[in-house]
């Protein structure tokens, strides 16, 4: 069981100077420093540091990487009001018939029945139209044409009138983020966010794990703003989060069994594709099964893991529910004393920042799946 304090959302505050906000990536993506936290010999233990180039000394033959290969759409769009006025919209998820649930600022400038258009050099306005008010998230409710009914239809409109979605700590943004801000294994539209641990795994990287016998599969989280919200509530007794679209498919499910058969390991790559995979092995009742569709899986301190036996991550907000995963993993106070680490020898933090990679030694006996 957690300790009461596991339950409080202030006992997952640290602090962190703005200059350790990674601004730029590194280039190339797998320089990163790499933290590697090992089996715990005391609290204070510190862990390696590393590159995620060295991930080929930390993996073996027979373990299998599980990839998010969501792809990250341009779900900022800059539209015009009818009287002329300028608006954003941040296209979330969309519901039927082209209509979309849209964060909207200033959303009290946006009335249902008012028209909106959206323009970009060289193409012709499309006029939108906000239905309704949105409840839970306080957004809106906007008509697109009907033919843009899903993530993959509508990703083809929104790079020629859309915006890369950069986190709001970035402060800077360029042509080049159309690229750096996606994995370079993205291929199912459909995120507002990246799921930044994958973005410092490069094609070469890759190579060379699937060289030395390492597997890979690929689940689909279409990540979605909430994912890196700081929370509200200070009880964490009774949380609830975000949902989230999510696609585990048959191979999915056989590669994992194939690589549980062989005795290797199963490391997630990003606390998304933690959340697909156990979320899809909660449906399931302790089976991990194939699934299509959204889930909204809580993962904190008291977490048993079904599937994963390890995670590649980045660095996350305070008072996240990321960090409530890590902490599952790890324990609270081990996390947090590593990140204390981490600050202490410039780590770079959050989506454009470095990596920790949490060793399967390092998982607590408590969160070990059964075997």
């Amino acid at each position: 069981m957690p300790f009461p304090e596991d339950r409080l959302l202030s006992s997952y505050h640290y602090e962190l100077d703005s200059r350790q906000i990674a601004q730029r990536p590194v280039e190339p993506r797998h320089s990163a420093r790499l933290l590697v936290v090992d089996k715990c010999k005391g609290l204070l233990s510190e862990g390696r540091h590393l590159t995620v180039w060295d991930l080929q000394s930390e993996l073996r033959a027979g373990d299998l990487l599980v990839l998010n290969d969501t792809r990250v759409i341009k779900a900022r769009l800059t539209v015009r009001r009818s009287g002329g006025g300028l608006s954003e919209l941040f296209l979330l998820e969309p519901l039927n018939r082209g209509r979309w649930v849209c964060l909207a600022r200033p959303a009290k400038r946006l009335r249902p029945g008012d028209s909106l258009w959206a323009e970009a050099p060289g193409q012709q306005p499309v006029e939108l139209k906000v239905i309704s008010k949105e409840p839970e998230t306080g957004g809106r409710v906007v008509q697109f044409p009907t033919c843009f009914f899903d993530r993959r239809s509508i990703e083809q409109f929104l790079t020629l009138y859309g915006q890369v979605p950069l986190p709001p700590y970035i402060h800077t943004q360029d042509s080049k983020d159309e690229e750096r801000y996606q994995t370079c294994y993205a291929s199912s539209p459909g995120a507002v966010a990246a799921p930044t641990a994958g973005l410092h795994l490069s094609h070469e990287l890759l190579k060379e794990l699937d060289l030395k016998g390492v597997n890979q599969t690929r689940v689909t989280l279409h990540v979605g703003l909430g994912t890196f919200r700081p929370l509200e509530k200070q009880d964490l007794t009774d949380l609830e989060l975000h949902r989230e679209w999510v696609e585990v498919g048959e191979d999915v499910v056989k590669a994992v069994f194939d690589c549980q058969k062989r005795g290797g390991r199963v490391i997630a790559v990003g606390t998304t594709s933690v959340r697909a995979i156990e979320g899809a092995f909660s449906i399931g009742n302790g089976k991990l099964v194939p699934y299509m569709g959204y889930i909204d899986l809580v993962i904190k301190p008291g977490f048993r893991f079904g599937v994963i036996d390890g995670l590649l991550t980045n660095f996350h907000l305070p008072q996240s529910s990321l960090l409530l995963l890590v902490s599952a993993l790890i324990g609270r106070e081990r996390l947090l004393a590593l990140y204390s680490e981490a600050i202490k020898k410039h780590y770079r933090f959050f989506s454009y920042g470095d990596a920790m990679l949490v060793s399967p030694e390092a998982v607590i006996s408590e969160a070990r799946k059964i075997t």
